[in-house]
C-alpha cells in the first residue's frame, strides 16, 4: 500500500467521523417524530371531528335561519292587509274629524272682540300677555283654551 491509499483511507475515516454526529442528531429527530406520530394522528382525528361538528352546526344554523325567514314572511303577509285597513281607517277618521271640526265651528257663536279681557295691570310689561291675540273667527271656548295654555307657561 502506497501513501495514496493511506491518504484516501484517512480521508474516508475523517469524513465518517464528521458524519457521525450528524447521524446521531438525525436518529434522535426521527425517534422524536416516531414518538409524536401518535399525537399527530390524534390531533388529525380531533381536527376532523371538530370540522364535522362545525359543518353540522352550520347546517342547523342555516335551517334555523330559513325557518325564521319563512315565519317572518308569513307574519308580514298577514300584517300587510291590516296595515292597509288601518291606513284606510285613519284617512276616513281624518276626513270625519275635519267635517266635525267644520260643523263645531259653524255651530259656535263667534266671540266679539270686546268680550276678551284685557291684560292684568299688575304684571310686568316685559312678560307676554295671558290672553290670546284677537283673531276674528275664534270662539269663546278656543280663546279660553288658549288663555289656559298660556297661563301654564
Amino acid at each position: 500500500m502506497g501513501w495514496i491509499e493511506w491518504a484516501a483511507q484517512l480521508a474516508v475515516i475523517l469524513l465518517l467521523a464528521a458524519a457521525l454526529p450528524l447521524l446521531l442528531r438525525l436518529e434522535r429527530t426521527l425517534a422524536a417524530v416516531r414518538r409524536d406520530r401518535s399525537a399527530l394522528e390524534g390531533s388529525a382525528t380531533t381536527l376532523a371531528e371538530a370540522t364535522r361538528l362545525a359543518e353540522a352546526a352550520s347546517i342547523r344554523l342555516r335551517a334555523s335561519a330559513e325557518a325564521g325567514g319563512r315565519q317572518l314572511a308569513e307574519k308580514l303577509a298577514t300584517a300587510e292587509p291590516m296595515r292597509d285597513d288601518l291606513r284606510y281607517l285613519v284617512e276616513r277618521a281624518e276626513a270625519l274629524a275635519d267635517r266635525l271640526e267644520a260643523l263645531v265651528r259653524a255651530g259656535r257663536p263667534l266671540v266679539p272682540s270686546a268680550a276678551v279681557p284685557e291684560r292684568a295691570p299688575d304684571r310686568a310689561p316685559d312678560r307676554a300677555p295671558d290672553r290670546a291675540p284677537e283673531v276674528p273667527g275664534r270662539s269663546l271656548a278656543e280663546l279660553t283654551l288658549l288663555r289656559a295654555l298660556g297661563a301654564g307657561r
